[in-house]
């Protein structure tokens, strides 16, 4: 089957990127390649895209693009691996986070709770323990915290005590319907037009593969793999990955002194230019999935200098 992707962000990511048309860039997340075809679109003969992603489907098409366009590279694995670029050899990375829609579209990925299959939730179905698995070995004590942390589920200990009821008087829980159905048992109230099951879905997810983990492994890698003035934009669609997005950009941007030796100066700026863009009423319009999209931004500096912050376009 053939699902679509409407790419988020599209024109505002590649702007952001401000492309050198020798440069080397990476999409971090090539999923159906409409960020990368963008980047090629800019980039001259003698550039380089080298682009990553766990997912075999995408992985299928990004190959396909490699086979046709020698500048491009196709890594099947996390972002996480941009540490094992060479040092200040990009100047570019995009991390478009999340989901893709293919993959929530797909009932056979178990990502949705709004198609019934098997509960899955890996971006490599060939790697890794799945969302069933886990939910039938883990404690209470352990889903509660991976639903209340990644979900920001306040039901988060009812929602593990039921599931727990049901692994011990029908089995373990095998369908995205299932476990729909037994949050929706135990989750009391909800806001309006969010179905009880969304925060649960999301954190078991993020946990399974590990999201925010190697989110965090990619943004300290950018650190060292970017050349000076080389750029960083990332898409994120949830407050947990906006957050730690921003507060790591904010924590390079302006180093603050240590207590405990004040004698020293404060480490330079690594980051200067740091922004933040949302999508347009228009996107948002036409793709429901953008709403809640926040792209943000930022340049490597190339030496000691005032880091400047704001809330202007990345462009």
């Amino acid at each position: 089957m053939t699902f679509e992707h409407r790419t988020v962000l599209l024109n505002e990511a590649v702007e952001a990127l401000r492309i050198q048309p020798d440069g080397h860039y990476v999409d971090g997340t090539f999923g159906r390649g409409g960020h990368s075809r963008a980047i090629l679109a800019r980039l001259s003969p003698a550039g380089r895209l080298t682009v990553f992603d766990k997912d075999p489907q995408a992985v299928a098409v990004a190959q396909a693009l490699a086979a046709q366009d020698a500048r491009v590279t196709v890594r099947h694995e996390g972002f996480a691996a941009l540490a094992a670029l060479p040092p200040a050899s990009l100047d570019g990375i995009l991390l478009d986070l999340g989901v893709s829609s293919p993959q929530l579209d797909d009932a056979a990925r178990g990502f949705s709770f709004r198609h019934d299959g098997p509960l899955d939730m890996r971006m490599d179905p060939t790697r890794g323990v799945s969302a069933a698995e886990w939910l039938a070995k883990a404690s209470v004590a352990e889903m509660t915290e991976v639903i209340r942390d990644y979900g920001e589920e306040r039901f988060a200990a009812s929602i593990a005590k039921a599931i727990d009821r049901r692994r011990q008087t029908r089995g373990p829980v095998r369908t995205t319907a299932e476990l729909a159905e037994i949050v929706a048992g135990a989750v009391k109230t909800r806001e309006p037009g969010q179905d009880p099951a969304t925060r649960t879905f999301q954190a078991i997810r993020i946990h399974v593969n590990a999201e925010l983990e190697e989110l965090q492994q990619a943004l300290d890698a950018s650190l060292s793999v970017l050349r000076p003035g080389g750029r960083l934009v990332v898409i994120s669609f949830h407050s947990l990955e906006d957050r730690r997005v921003k507060r790591f950009l904010q924590a390079h941007a302006r180093p603050t002194l240590d207590r405990r030796l004040p004698m020293l100066e404060p480490p330079p700026p690594r980051w200067a230019e740091v922004a933040r863009v949302r999508p347009s009423a228009a996107e948002v319009a036409s793709n429901p999935r953008a709403r809640s999209a926040v792209m943000r931004c930022a340049t490597r500096t190339a030496a000691p200098a005032v880091a400047e912050r704001g809330e202007r376009g990345c462009g």
